[in-house]
């Protein structure tokens, strides 16, 4: 099963909106087969694995990280896959969320004769495809927020420069983040201050020419026709809340979608909703110290990635969030952090918030 979540992992750039899966089928204590499912519309992992093992697939036991699918969307079931090609047994680490599944592709293999386990190395496999979880079982993508901080916590000066805080290596590994996140959301003082890309641009990085959809809170549609993110490849969604005029950001290459209003900005939750309606699964945030507190105080972000540079800005700057609400100590938020590492000069650090 670990090799199984190996597997998986390669299609952590390329399998959205699908979940990531692997499977290993293993006949007399061998290895026979080997398959990840790879991009949205192709072949899931089982199929792959099935046609690596040929008819060593009969009497052996695969190995699958996530539950047989048992509809025909793109792909056909695959639960049944597994029992034509006869399978004995079926090991699987997580039940399928997806109503559509949910039990039932275990059910099909059981009914077939097929033996089946569930439940092994499931956190793992619950890990991996968090997003996807969150999506089906939430209404709502997993929403990542990314920082870029001094080690007194500053992310700009008091003037707004902020070129830059961290080194080429911490803002290469964002790259990865951006390629990982079916979306990159923003706010659109972010924008006018910065004009930033928000797209993945690393060569190494193979995403199959998927770029993340950039997404734009912009309650008064200021967002200038001119903007760099509209000129590249891929799509940007800005969301504001009034009547405006978006005939020349539609023109520009923007997609222009009204919202409701929380308070004076778009109302994110309404945001984040129609954001998996698109199957979206994961949201990266990189934006500043407004919109970023408004999220934690809304319990909407479910993790922290900090990159934190060995160097002190001083008190002439502006900090990593605006929370005007948090007045006493026990509206601190807890953070559990998972992981911490250098990245070139710089640290990172990775935190699940606790809800």
């Amino acid at each position: 099963m670990a090799r199984a979540l190996q597997l998986a992992a390669r299609g952590v750039y390329t399998a959205r909106p699908n979940p990531m899966v692997g499977c290993v089928i293993v006949n007399d204590g061998a290895v026979v087969g080997e398959g990840w499912h790879q991009k949205a519309g192709e072949a899931h992992a089982e199929i792959n694995a099935l046609r690596a093992a040929g008819d060593n697939a009969k009497g052996a036991t695969a190995y699958v990280t996530l539950e047989p699918c048992a509809h025909t969307g793109k792909t056909p079931p695959c639960a049944n896959a597994l029992v034509e090609a006869g399978v004995a047994k079926v090991i699987v680490a997580m039940q399928d969320p997806f109503r559509e599944v949910s039990g039932r592709g275990l059910v099909i293999l059981q009914e077939a004769g097929v033996a089946t386990e569930l439940g092994l190395m499931q956190a793992a496999a619950e890990s991996l495809n968090a997003g996807f979880i969150s999506r089906i079982t939430r209404g709502r993508p997993q929403v990542k927020l990314k920082i870029a901080a001094s080690l007194d916590g500053a992310i700009a000066m008091s003037s707004g420069e902020s070129q830059w805080i961290t080194g080429p290596e911490a803002r290469h590994d964002v790259q990865k983040l951006r390629a990982k996140a079916g979306a990159i959301m923003t706010g659109i003082g972010t924008v006018l201050a910065d004009d930033p890309s928000l797209n993945v641009r690393a060569p190494e990085i193979d995403t199959q020419g998927l770029q993340p959809l950039r997404v734009v809170l912009d309650s008064r549609l200021r967002m200038p026709v001119t903007a760099e993110m509209l000129s590249l490849p891929g799509s940007t969604l800005v969301c504001c809340t009034g009547d405006y005029d978006a005939t020349g950001l539609e023109k520009a290459g923007a997609e222009v979608r009204n919202f409701g209003a929380h308070g004076s900005i778009v109302n994110v939750f309404e945001v984040l909703a129609a954001l998996s309606e698109r199957e979206i699964n994961d949201v990266l945030v990189e934006a500043g110290p407004q919109l970023s507190g408004y999220l934690l105080e809304k319990d909407l972000v479910d993790e922290l990635v900090i990159y934190q540079s060995p160097h002190i800005m001083g008190s002439n700057t502006r900090r990593m969030f605006d929370t005007p609400n948090w007045t006493v100590l026990a509206d601190r938020r807890t953070l559990d952090i998972t992981d911490v590492r250098r990245v070139g000069a710089d640290t990172r650090i990775t935190a699940k918030i606790e809800h």
